[in-house]
């Protein structure tokens, strides 16, 4: 028996070194769960492989020292199938680990490119092993034919590494080092093959060097291959010019080879083929790639166009799409309805932006769902919705109308029901092609039926287009109009009845223009306040009025002004501080100053409405409820608003007669109803004689209206207070006959019959021939005196 040298020995402890390493590489694969534990365990299945064909390629070889060739050659043989085996295993692992490729296809390019690479390899060593260049002379193993196996394992090896090197994800070099690893593997499956087969010591014990190196670098790399990647799967990223290096290196080696007068074997002809038929394939999955990448482009291209005309909240179309709807449709059967929630900033702002993204979204879906084939509804922006169908415009105006009632149902929601009513407007196509001023029209048609009171349906008219220019005219010239001194006040007196003396006035705003002429309060102010312009005038009117009562006051005349104040005012910031300020100014006292707050501000906010009110209060300064009866406020209302005095409106002061058989019987009701309260009572649009006997004959002590005079210039109606101080001074006529009472009674009330069944009660002052009669009658407080301070 052979004792082995130390040599040997030395080489076999170096195959147990790989062990270790072969271990490491399976508790991975055991930590690993998904693609990276198949890639794990398939290196680690690699490693054991190559390790155990190794240890027992070189005991063989020791027992076998002195054997014969032919068994020499059968264990080389079977060394280097086993280790081959083992090899490609570890490049599967490889190609598998989460770094290399992002999907199959593209592990299956890398092998491509790989084998490009190595194909040319292969074909240079062929060159450079054959005759007549044989570079490894004596050495060459020309009866091995086996090591050509692990060799040429080997040299896709090098050509996969230099392929992650240049397209694995980043980082690369976690990749590369267990690539590397692998071909370190490789060349010592070829060096240790070659050994056994050719008896050479130092082959085989170079390869026990480099196996248990190599499979220490792959147990390295693969600790540190799970750490993340940047994947990165677009084509133009991929890098091809690498081929022509391998194709420049066969082409000069084959020419070398043919001049020095070398014979093309099978071996080479095989190098020439794995390289053709790779490149051919290669050039095939990159041709699909770029098909795929195509579709894919074309794709996203169609999901972005699609995008680009959808609303993402709701799922309908948006402007874009409308459009492109509008300009794809018939010209003569087009017709846009417009509609717009009433209201739907309040849901925002009182329940957030939550609710009503929600309440959007379910409009998208009604809309949906009451929608025929072919119509196209869209969201325009923020509460404006639009629906383009297919009809004249009679059928999309009972569209509208249909829409309308779907929309105002109550919308459910986590955080409780919304109410909110639509307002609709409906346009027929004007001309073919022109999408602008169909949209324009409908616009038009929308914005009328909400001034005419919204949660209504109307159509577009011709004569929107000259409102709509009149109303852009004054918008533009009103900003304009206190610079230019085109706007001043105008007083309407307010008279003490039944004397008929001048005790106050209301400030009213009239604007001449020296083109349009004189533009009416109630055109310009809806103007003002859609374009908040109003709190500007307000400003402005609260200034020139107390100037102008500063002026009367210091001229002796016992006098109070009224300002009207707009919703918009009453709600600004730090408005009582602004109404102090000019009352210092001018030096009024703040009790001449009366604000008139109109009853439909009681619609808003009652608890901020009052909170405002009473800092107005503070500053001494009296508040008017003005046009009271023509709507809003009810009874409970009008006992917790903070308010002195009570404006009757004028509609129920000219109620006609043939109702109820006497004259505005209301005006009894509200005075008596406002003297209850502890209000002083000012009946406004008085016009006739008749009317002043009822508001006089209800008790009322104030009186406003074309009787007693129209808005004035301050001169006139200083005029009319310095002849009341003048007449005051003269004997007062004997009045007629009243019936004897006691100038401190109170009044009381008296029930009137107005036909079979039916009472009225009216206010029965000390003064009526019927006070002292013997009707049914009830007292009541006496109302307090107001205009005079």
């Amino acid at each position: 028996m052979h004792s082995p040298s130390g040599v040997e020995l030395a080489g076999l402890a170096s195959f147990l070194i790989a062990v270790p390493a072969v271990a490491v590489l399976a508790s991975s694969g055991r930590r690993h769960t998904g693609a990276a534990r198949r890639a794990h365990q398939l290196l680690a299945a690699g490693a054991a492989v190559t390790t155990a064909a190794a240890l027992a390629g070189a005991l063989s070889a020791l027992i076998m020292a002195h054997g014969t060739d032919p068994h020499l050659r059968t264990l080389g043989q079977t060394v280097a199938v086993a280790m081959a085996l083992g090899t490609v295993t570890l490049l599967t692992g490889t190609l598998m680990l989460p770094g290399a490729a992002e999907n199959r296809r593209a592990a299956l390019r890398h092998l491509l490119d790989g084998l490009i690479i190595a194909a040319s390899l292969w074909f240079v060593g062929w060159v450079l092993v054959c005759p007549p260049t044989k570079i490894l002379g004596s050495v060459t193993p020309v009866q091995c034919i086996s090591v050509l196996l692990p060799a040429g394992v080997a040299a896709v090896a090098v050509g996969l590494t230099t392929i992650l090197a240049m397209h694995a994800h980043r980082p690369r070099h976690i990749t590369v080092r267990v690539a590397a690893g692998v071909t370190v593997v490789a060349v010592a499956a070829t060096a240790l093959s070659s050994g056994i087969c050719q008896g050479s010591a130092a082959l085989v014990l170079f390869s026990a060097v480099l196996l248990p190196a190599g499979l220490f670098v792959v147990a390295r790399g693969v600790r540190t291959a799970d750490l993340p990647v940047t994947v990165s799967g677009d084509i133009i990223q991929r890098g091809s010019g690498y081929a022509f290096v391998p194709m420049a290196a066969m082409i000069i080696a084959g020419t070398f080879h043919i001049l020095a007068g070398g014979q093309f074997t099978a071996w080479g002809f095989f190098g020439v083929c794995v390289e053709g038929f790779a490149l051919v394939t290669r050039q095939y999955l990159a041709l699909g790639d770029v098909r795929d990448h195509t579709l894919l482009l074309r794709q996203r291209e169609a999901h972005f166009r699609e995008l680009a005309h959808t609303d993402p909240l709701t799922g309908l179309a948006n402007r874009r799409g409308l459009v492109r709807a509008l300009r794809e449709r018939d010209p003569g059967r087009r017709t846009l309805v417009s509609l717009d929630l009433d209201g739907f900033k309040n849901v925002n702002d009182m329940r957030g932006h939550d609710v009503g993204d929600l309440v959007l979204a379910e409009v998208g879906d009604r809309l949906r769902r009451n929608l025929r084939d072919g119509d196209v509804a869209a969201r325009l922006g923020g509460d404006e919705f639009a629906v383009l169908m297919a009809a004249t415009p009679d059928e999309a105006l009972a569209a509208g109308r249909r829409l309308l009632t779907v929309l105002c149902e109550p919308y459910e929601t986590g955080a409780g029901p919304v109410f909110l009513s639509a307002s609709v407007g409906v346009a027929g196509s004007p001309a073919p092609g022109d999408t602008g001023e169909l949209m324009r029209d409908a616009d038009l048609a929308l914005r009328y039926a909400k001034q005419r009171g919204k949660n209504r349906v109307e159509r577009y008219q011709k004569q929107y287009d000259e409102l709509l220019r009149r109303h852009s005219v004054l918008e533009t010239e009103l900003r304009q109009a206190i610079d230019r001194g085109q706007l001043r006040l105008v007083f309407q007196p307010v008279v003490a009845l039944p004397s008929v003396r001048p005790v106050g006035a209301e400030a009213l705003l009239r604007w001449t223009h020296p083109e349009l002429g004189a533009v009416p309060p109630v055109e310009f102010i809806p103007v003002a306040e859609e374009s908040d312009l109003i709190c500007v005038l307000g400003t402005w009117v609260l200034d020139q009025a107390c100037a102008q009562l500063a002026r009367w006051l210091a001229a002796g005349h016992d006098v109070w002004v009224s300002v009207n104040l707009s919703p918009k005012e009453l709600h600004a910031a730090d408005y009582a501080g602004q109404v102090a300020r000019v009352l210092r100014k001018y030096g009024v006292p703040p009790q001449r100053l009366v604000l008139e707050v109109t009853e439909h501000a009681v619609a808003t906010d009652m608890d901020e409405l009052i909170r405002r009110l009473v800092e107005l209060r503070s500053t001494g300064v009296r508040i008017a409820l003005d046009d009271f009866g023509a709507g809003y406020s009810s009874l409970g209302q009008l006992r917790k608003l903070p308010v002195d005095i009570l404006k009757i409106d004028q509609t129920l002061v000219a109620e006609p007669e043939s109702r109820t058989g006497m004259a505005a019987p209301l005006v009894d009701v509200v005075v008596r109803l406002g003297h209850r309260l502890g209000l002083e009572v000012l009946a406004e649009g008085i016009g006739t004689p008749a009317q002043r006997e009822v508001v006089e004959e209800a008790g009322c002590r104030l009186g406003q209206g074309s009787l007693f005079g129209w808005g004035v210039p301050p001169e006139h109606l200083e005029a009319q207070l310095r002849n009341a101080r003048q007449s005051a001074t003269r004997p007062v006529p004997v009045a007629r006959a009243r019936p004897s009472v006691t100038p401190s009674a109170p009044a009381r009330s008296q029930i009137v019959m107005l036909g079979p069944g039916m009472r009225q009660v009216r206010a029965v002052l000390p003064t009526d021939p019927s006070f002292s009669g013997d009707q049914d009658v009830r007292s009541v407080d006496a109302p307090r005196e107001m205009g005079q301070s």
